[in-house]
């Protein structure tokens, strides 16, 4: 994975988060994480707890062949957690096993109470590697070092993020952003004239005074930022449009 350009995925499973009963607090966290290290995620998806809809969805995911996902939810041992098993079907051979380090750390953790139902918990899928659980050491798992699943609880979860994180190396993206007076339309054949090496967005605005478009471009490159906002703003001004730096017009 460290050789890929890794495509970062979200999945929220929560039915009381699209119900409304509870607020998401993993979406904004994974996020800022990513950016710490210049990296930005490619989907993100809140999802009810639908095992059919949750195998659609990680299968999806996984035709990515530099997909690296982060679920948050569902790896308990209630009859809706289903999240273990579809895992299994989605990136194994559908199949859970009982995996020794986190019955020992569930019969650690909760003695003869693990019995009958949390030692479920340490059935997993094949080839599972554990996530530390600093709040009560029931684990949660990865797999092919790159698919993560998580408890709910973000006091959970959210180290458990940063531990996965330390394995990708940290990329620095140089930008460059500037605010024209003009619409998208005016300025359209100079975004499409863009490489697809540069990361690039188009924002456009409105007010009483009339049409604005913030253009941003971004690569780890900086002379290959400095080489096409130099292109952009030499026509631009050909054009005849105002432009100040940044994304305040």
């Amino acid at each position: 994975m460290k050789k890929l350009n890794p495509n970062f995925y979200a999945v929220i499973i929560g039915t009381e988060i699209l119900a409304g009963r509870r607020q998401d607090r993993h979406f904004d966290f994974l996020r800022q994480e990513l950016a710490k290290k210049g990296y930005r995620l490619k989907g993100s998806f809140i999802i009810e707890d639908d095992p059919i809809l949750m195998e659609r969805v990680y299968r999806m995911i996984a035709q990515d062949p530099n997909s690296v996902l982060f679920s948050f939810g569902g790896i308990g041992a209630t009859p809706d957690d289903y999240t273990r098993a579809v895992a299994a079907k989605a990136f194994g051979d559908g199949k859970l096993y009982e995996h020794p380090e986190a019955k020992k750390l569930i019969q650690k953790r909760f003695g003869q109470e693990a019995y009958p139902h949390r030692i479920q918990m340490a059935h997993l899928p094949k080839g599972a590697k554990l996530l530390y659980n600093p709040v009560n050491q029931v684990p949660g798992f990865s797999l092919q070092d790159r698919f993560f699943f998580m408890p709910g609880f973000p006091q959970m979860a959210h180290p458990m993020v940063e531990e996965a994180l330390k394995d990708f190396p940290s990329k620095k993206l140089h930008r460059q952003t500037i605010c024209v007076k003009a619409s998208e339309n005016d300025l359209m054949d100079l975004m499409r004239a863009l490489p697809s090496s540069i990361e690039f967005s188009s924002l456009p605005r409105f007010d009483k005074d009339g049409y604005y478009d913030v253009l941003s471009i971004a690569a780890e490159d900086p002379k290959e930022v400095e080489k096409w906002m130099a292109f952009l703003k030499e026509h631009i001004q050909k054009r005849g449009f105002e432009y100040k730096e940044g994304e305040a017009c």
